[in-house]
């Protein structure tokens, strides 16, 4: 019989140094919230787990992550946007740490959405389903 694990991995921590660091992100704040002063108008990507569910018979953690993306302008937002969901499709098959990434899969592909915390800001979301397992 397959039991769920004494912990679970820290989804959005692996999402954001698994893009912390890439060169098609550069200058763009990548974090699971908002820094102090932020009002919609800087480069970022913030991530948040969504949701998602632990498939007991696979041994599997699916969660839903969600990609806040923001830019100064709508076109720049769009650009990090792409850059952000084709860094971590490309995550699939990958180990981190002690978390292998058996899969990543697009939920919702990016939508302009209107923030209506950050009056002025350009935000795309995204949301992608993780496939992890630890060992």
């Amino acid at each position: 019989m397959s039991s769920a694990p004494s912990t679970f991995p820290d989804v959005e921590a692996i999402v954001v140094d698994l893009l912390s660091d890439r060169p098609e992100l550069a200058g763009a704040i990548v974090d699971e919230t908002p820094p102090a002063g932020f009002d919609g108008t800087q480069r970022a990507v913030i991530v948040s787990r969504r949701g998602g569910a632990w498939i007991d018979d696979l041994h599997l953690d699916q969660p839903l992550i969600e990609l806040e993306v923001y830019g100064p302008d709508k076109p720049t937002a769009h650009v990090l946007a792409n850059a952000a969901r084709a860094e971590l499709l490309n995550a699939a098959g990958t180990t981190y740490g002690t978390t292998f990434i058996s899969d990543v899969v697009e939920a919702d592909g990016p939508r302009w959405y209107p923030d209506y915390l950050y009056t002025a800001a350009n935000r795309y979301l995204c949301v992608l389903r993780l496939s992890l397992r630890t060992d």
